[in-house]
């Protein structure tokens, strides 16, 4: 017997699309190719779904604190599974383990631990990181100048929108400046705030920072561990993604996520393949 589960805005297609319904002894869910790169399902984007079902199956305890992702084999859009395995769950935070399946193909195992993130101190702020410093919007480079064959290709970029600190932005014109970072302003097209599982898929949004290198393609993630510091405010989001080592084959890809307040609401990082 499947039951369904209300979405957090269901005139949103971000929250349609992320929404998932008990199914048995776990939850059913679909890929839509809307949220595609190339040939496989945007990996920020698992990453809301499944902890799109990780809420549900945890509802005392609903927003993502720190989640650990292995991508096994690429997802497609189509119908997934999530089965949801808590190993501990406590008074304020809970420990699960979720693997997301299609058909008999693991796509995604994560170890997350998952709070009430209402119930950890708001004002208790000490950081040295500084805000990413990005000029008016008006001044930045949208998304929707991209060609059409990227966007029929990648059709995951238009889920959203994204200005591009016009400093960096040569790799779209050929010109990478070989620094290893790309910065914009960041939002959902259909204009819906900022929540926990927003930044799940936020940590992953830009284009590989590889591009920025002279590297452009499809940058095959081999595991992304995300934090998820504060609830972010209505508004724009500001990202930055950087890389400092490329070796081996592979390279690190650190982002932050700053929200309309000032405030670093998200960090992860990432260890991915070279694109080919």
């Amino acid at each position: 017997m499947t039951s369904g589960l209300t979405a957090t805005r269901p005139d949103s297609e971000f929250d349609r699309d992320i929404a998932v319904a008990r199914s048995g002894d776990g939850f059913a869910g679909t890929f839509s190719d809307g949220w595609r790169v190339g040939g496989g399902i945007n990996g920020g984007f698992q990453l809301s779904l499944l902890g799109n079902a990780i809420r549900a199956a945890l509802p005392a305890h609903p927003d993502p604190i720190a989640v650990s992702a292995y991508y096994i084999t690429p997802a497609v859009a189509g119908p997934v599974t999530v089965a949801v395995r808590p190993q501990r769950v406590g008074g304020r935070t809970a420990t699960v383990a979720a693997d997301l399946v299609q058909g008999e193909d693991t796509r995604l195992t994560v170890l997350a631990t998952y709070g009430d993130l209402d119930a950890f101190p708001t004002d208790d702020v000490r950081t040295t990181a500084e805000p990413i410093d990005l000029p008016p919007r008006d001044q930045c480079v949208p998304n929707t100048m991209a060609p059409d064959e990227v966007k029929q290709m990648a059709p995951f970029t238009q889920r959203f929108e994204m200005l591009f600190h016009p400093d960096e932005v040569g790799w779209a014109v050929g010109k990478p400046s070989g620094i290893g970072q790309i910065s914009a302003w960041f939002r959902l097209a259909d204009g819906r705030e900022p929540d926990p599982l927003a930044l799940l898929m936020a940590v992953d949004a830009l284009p590989p920072v590889t591009f920025d290198l002279g590297l452009p393609g499809w940058a095959p993630t081999v595991e992304l561990s995300a934090h998820v510091r504060a609830k972010p405010a209505p508004g724009w989001l500001r990202l930055r993604h950087r890389t400092r080592n490329v070796a081996g084959g592979m390279f690190e890809e650190d982002c932050e996520v700053w929200d309309s307040t000032d405030r670093l609401v998200a960090q992860s990082r990432q260890l991915a393949l070279l694109p080919r």
